[in-house]
């Protein structure tokens, strides 16, 4: 597996894991104005030429916003989420990021734990926040 920054030769397999793994996926006109977004970063896994899991945010300044982390089903708990936080993590420290903050279901045992274990404390919750479950969502953040 390797990371690499997303291109359009990525799009079909972001979108794809978008409708695999989200009940409200981003559109593929959302996923390609990504490319030219001077303040987002997206980062995409691939193994064998096809994306097993992609990660990105947008940024204001000095403050980083997850917008969605994704793995492929058949490659969690492998390592691969671990390996594009590391690569979101290391491109925030490299440009002097002030803080890094997500969203993530309260029910997400595994993706909170995995923030955790980079540094990522609890700052809040926002009732209601998802739907189709409705749920809470806790946020995140990683202070620099």
């Amino acid at each position: 597996m390797k990371i690499e920054e997303m291109t359009a030769a990525h799009v079909d397999g972001v979108c794809a894991l978008e409708n695999a793994c989200f009940v409200h996926p981003w559109s593929r006109q959302s996923v390609e104005s990504e490319l030219d977004n001077p303040q987002s970063v997206f980062y995409v896994a691939v193994e064998n030429g096809a994306v097993i899991g992609y990660i990105g945010m947008s940024f204001v300044l000095d403050e980083g916003y997850v917008y969605n982390v994704a793995v492929g089903e058949a490659f969690r708990k492998k390592g691969v989420g671990s390996a594009l936080l590391r690569s979101l993590v290391t491109y925030c420290q490299k440009h002097d990021f002030a803080f890094l903050t997500l969203e993530v279901r309260e029910s997400n045992a595994a993706a909170r734990s995995l923030y955790a274990h980079f540094g990522f404390v609890k700052v809040g919750e926002r009732k209601d926040f998802y739907t189709e479950p409705t749920e809470n969502a806790v946020l995140m953040t990683l202070y620099f």
